[in-house]
This record gives structure tokens, C-alpha cells and sequence, in this order.
């Protein structure tokens, strides 16, 4: 399924500084995430790495995963990973509560093992939501002007 969300502004001039493999790389791995939940919404932040992170609101806590951008790698982070059932023992880190995975080409990502788990951490921050939205497929840029 081609997604047609495009990519806000504010991320764009960011994403442009990187080497074109890993903007490539980015936008495969977030076009796959749209594609298994299109609804989500897209929080974009540029801190320590240029990160989008897709949430079943607009709120950070109702994240599932997010996808930070750094100099040479882009990670597969979930938000709540140690709480997430990981049978296949694709997480690392050692954070309370984010893991992720490291990946440097679509097939690191796009297979049934990565697919079931981000469906588990959506099921998990659904389950997990305080309270429910009516915002769905929206972008929201954190990033500073």
C-alpha cells in the first residue's frame, strides 16, 4: 500500500542533512509503520537524534514506536519495550522502559517477527491509553524553529 502522508517541513530540512541510504532507510521503515496503523499520529522532535514518534494520539505517553535518526544509524525504538512480550529477543537497551533494534536494511524490519511485535506494542499502548482520542493521522512537529 503506497502512503501518501507526506513528510512535515520542520523534519524535512533536517532529514535533507543526512547521507541519502539513511534518508532512504527512514522513509521505507516509517512508510512501514504507516502502513501497518495509517491512523497513527506522528510526533517529530529533533533533540540528541531527529526522531519521529508514532502515537495513537497526540500525546508522547500513547506512543508505540518511534524511529530516531542519528549521524550513521536509525534505530526501531519502542516506547515501552520492556514491557512488550519479545519471544524472538529482538529488543536491546537497558533503559526502565524503551528498547529497541538496530536496522540498516528493510529486511532487518520487514518480516513477520518485527511486524508481530510493533503490533503487540500498539495493542499494548491501546490497552494502555487513559483516555481515548478523536485525533487520527495527524502530524505534529515538536521541533524548534
Amino acid at each position: 500500500m503506497a502512503i501518501k502522508r507526506k513528510i512535515h517541513p520542520d523534519f524535512q530540512k533536517y532529514l535533507d542533512l543526512k547521507n541519502k541510504d539513511l534518508i532512504d532507510l527512514y522513509k521505507d521503515l516509517r512508510n512501514y509503520i504507516l502502513e501497518i496503523f495509517p491512523d497513527s499520529n506522528e510526533l517529530l522532535y529533533h533533540t540528541h537524534a531527529l526522531t519521529s514518534v508514532y502515537t495513537l494520539s497526540d500525546r508522547l505517553s500513547d506512543a508505540f514506536v518511534m524511529l530516531p535518526i542519528y549521524s550513521e544509524h536509525v534505530n526501531l525504538g519502542f516506547n515501552k519495550g520492556t514491557l512488550l512480550f519479545d519471544p524472538n529477543n529482538l529488543l536491546t537497551g537497558t533503559g526502565k522502559l524503551i528498547r529497541h533494534m538496530p536496522v540498516s536494511q528493510p529486511k532487518d524490519y520487514r518480516n513477520p517477527k518485527v511486524k508481530s511485535l510493533i503490533k503487540a506494542a500498539i495493542k499494548f499502548a491501546q490497552d494502555d491509553m487513559e483516555k481515548p482520542t478523536k485525533v487520527k493521522g495527524e502530524v505534529f512537529s515538536k521541533i524548534k524553529k
